[in-house]
């Protein structure tokens, strides 16, 4: 009697039902599998462009028909499509166990951390070669981005960019697929990451210390590259195409039979294609985006993209030529300098024209693009002298970090653009705080007259700052204070009031009240320290007050805390002791680089100091932000105290550990 026996499947039978299987958890969990991709993709591509790629990503996951791609082998006890039953974004959500969603997301990690993958030998100026490659979905005429968060979605969007694609892959897979630590490292490794286990403890860092807060921002729409809002993109561009449209049929024709011969001269050992010629569709100055006048007063997004270009040369198109293509390849005469963490890569797409006109002996030219940057071209009008180009980041810029940039500076002075929304601009010393602000000229392509700079070096005797008032078109009665630290974007100074008793926390706001230009007044001169580092924002908290020993007056704490634009913050925690001068300088007793301490995500601090008592005698003082209920000390002495304030006596030199305790569990240990 024949026996008859199970049929096997063959190996390209399995392939195919791994790839059908692949394709069904593609489908049903893509907004999952589009949002992990936009998170890891380089910030630097710009909102638009992430949007876009993050999909193309997703899309090209699967091998293409017929393709020798390794397909996943899913077991036969195994049917699931997708990961376990539950909602995307609850609590259940562990991350997809079956093996067919485990390989899509595999190959979507590998090609989102490609797009910032860069060989040896490629030129550094230029995107990681992945960013170059042209892949569907394509939007013409429209700019497409997710929905704006808040103030701390942006502060995360920051602190992200500031990290490499590892660190952000790491991040997205513990808070958004649920994975722990032990999974991310070998999901990371199979993705090829050098230091997976780096990886980790840096993500690790990043969200402190609201992880759930974090968590629930990530699965936010800012996050979101499947919910987008659209702007228009070429609204003042569009008619040049249409006239283009017989040229470009007529160049395709043309380039055509041109293949055959560079592909012949590239076989024969002809010169390699330099960047500008790969760059050409988006360095002609008749492409140059450029926004109508009026239209900052009649949209809800006012920042760069909202300024108009202005200056009389904005149609001089052999200057826009000539910083263009200085941009795309910048020649031996140039000198270029960026701020910390922007790239100097050529624009992916025409940049927006802000400004083009000669300042002060040069020839000036202002550009904003996609990559969120505003970059300033400078040619000497007469003279030997060469160009100068430089680069700043203006990420998610606003009113107030979006209302000025640097279009000449000297040794004494600078003059500023201001944003078509400044209706009022004085200039004030913040070491003459009872001094009133002196009005600042203005053209009419809104250009100031010189303002004064801070002193680099030698005594700190004024430090001038712009005092800026936007149109009640935009928010009504809102002066803000802004100052020159050395970059291209003027930096925006906040302050945060001392905490009321039995009161929410306080939030930063504009310095420009007594009590806060008072704090500014003794704190102004440490933003020397800040010079040229990429500074967005400095904000004075003034985090605790305390009753000095021995029947002394009254001492404030602060913490200056100062966000770059690419998201790691520096942190000064100074103490402000009774003074004879209202401009005598703070004491530093801390200093902290990259951390988030006095932040949205640090929001608790603790710090000590020794201080003289007039009677001559040495006390160790310490202060805690609101939520500290008790304050020890130990080492050289030991003691403690109920509250947010400590003193006790002990030597001047004495080496002693502060700890305090937090109002709902959980202990802080002094920042140094």
């Amino acid at each position: 009697m024949p026996i008859h026996q199970p049929q096997q499947r063959t190996d390209a039978q399995s392939d195919r039902t791994g790839v059908r299987q692949a394709e069904a958890a593609l489908v049903e969990h893509y907004p999952r599998l589009v949002r992990l991709a936009y998170v890891v993709l380089p910030p630097g591509l710009g909102r638009h462009r992430r949007v876009l790629t993050a999909h193309a990503v997703v899309q090209r996951a699967l091998p293409a028909a017929g393709s020798k791609a390794s397909s996943p082998r899913v077991p036969a006890q195994s049917r699931r499509t997708g990961p376990p039953a539950s909602t995307e974004g609850t609590s259940a959500d562990r991350g997809p166990a079956h093996p067919a969603y485990g390989w899509v997301r595999l190959r979507v990690l590998r090609a989102a951390l490609a797009h910032e993958r860069r060989p040896r030998w490629w030129p550094g100026r230029l995107p990681a070669p992945a960013a170059l490659r042209p892949a569907l979905p394509v939007v013409w005429g429209l700019r497409l981005f997710p929905r704006a968060g808040g103030v701390d979605e942006l502060a995360l969007d920051r602190a992200l960019s500031a990290v490499d694609g590892s660190v952000r892959a790491a991040f997205a897979l513990h808070l958004l697929e649920g994975l722990d630590e032990s999974g991310v490292r070998e999901l990371l490794a199979e993705a090829a990451v050098a230091d997976p286990a780096g990886a980790v403890r840096r993500a690790a860092r990043l969200g402190r210390p609201d992880r759930a807060g974090a968590q629930a921002m990530l699965r936010s729409g800012e996050f979101d590259p499947c919910t987008v809002q659209t702007r228009p993109s070429d609204l003042l561009r569009r008619r040049h195409r249409v006239r283009a449209a017989a040229v470009a049929a007529a160049l395709c024709v043309v380039a055509g039979g041109l293949t055959v011969a560079v592909e012949q001269g590239a076989r024969g050992g002809g010169e390699e294609r330099s960047p500008a010629g790969v760059f050409a569709p988006v360095l002609d100055p008749a492409e140059l985006m450029r926004t109508a006048a009026e239209r900052w007063a009649d949209t809800s997004r006012v920042d760069f993209t909202a300024w108009p270009a202005r200056g009389g040369r904005t149609d001089d198109d052999a200057l826009l030529g000539r910083a263009l293509r200085a941009w795309a390849e910048p020649p031996e005469s140039v000198r270029v300098s960026t701020t910390p963490g922007t790239a100097a890569a050529p624009p992916a797409e025409p940049p927006r024209l802000l400004f083009a006109d000669e300042v002060d002996g040069a020839a000036v030219v202002l550009f904003h693009d996609s990559a969120d940057r505003v970059v300033r071209y400078a040619e000497p009008l007469s003279g030997a002298g060469g160009a100068a180009l430089d680069f700043a980041r203006t990420d998610d810029a606003d009113v107030t970090t979006g209302a000025a940039v640097v279009v000449s500076r000297t040794a004494d002075g600078a003059r500023f653009l201001l944003a078509p929304w400044i209706a009022e601009s004085t200039t004030r010393d913040l070491l003459a705080p009872d001094t009133p602000g002196r009005p600042v000229e203005v053209g009419p392509d809104g250009v100031t007259a010189e303002v004064p700079r801070p002193a680099a070096g030698g005594a700190c005797g004024t430090w001038p700052v712009l005092q800026l008032r936007s149109s009640e078109q935009i928010v009504e009665k809102h002066a803000f204070l802004v100052t020159d630290l050395g970059d291209l974007a003027p930096v925006h100074l906040t302050y945060t009031p001392k905490p009321g008793r039995g009161a929410p926390a306080r939030q930063p706001r504009e310095a420009t009240s007594t009590e806060a230009l008072l704090a500014w007044a003794r704190t102004a001169c440490s933003l020397r320290t800040l010079a040229g580092s990429g500074v967005r924002s400095v904000n004075n908290w003034a985090f605790a007050e305390q009753k000095l020993p021995e029947g002394g007056a009254s001492a404030d704490w602060l913490c200056t805390r100062a966000d770059t634009w690419r998201g790691p913050g520096r942190v000064l925690v100074q103490f402000l002791s009774p003074a004879a001068s209202p401009t005598e300088p703070a004491s530093v007793v801390a200093d902290r680089d990259d951390t988030a301490l006095c932040s949205r995500f640090g929001q608790h601090v603790l710090a000590g100091t020794h201080w003289k008592a007039p009677s001559g005698r040495w006390y160790v003082l310490a202060a805690g932000s609101r939520a500290v209920t008790r304050i020890e000390a130990s080492g050289a002495v030991r003691d403690a105290a109920g509250g947010p304030t400590f003193a006790v006596r002990a030597p001047r030199d004495a080496d002693v550990e502060l700890t305090a305790s937090l109002r709902e569990g959980g202990t802080l240990t002094a920042v140094r």
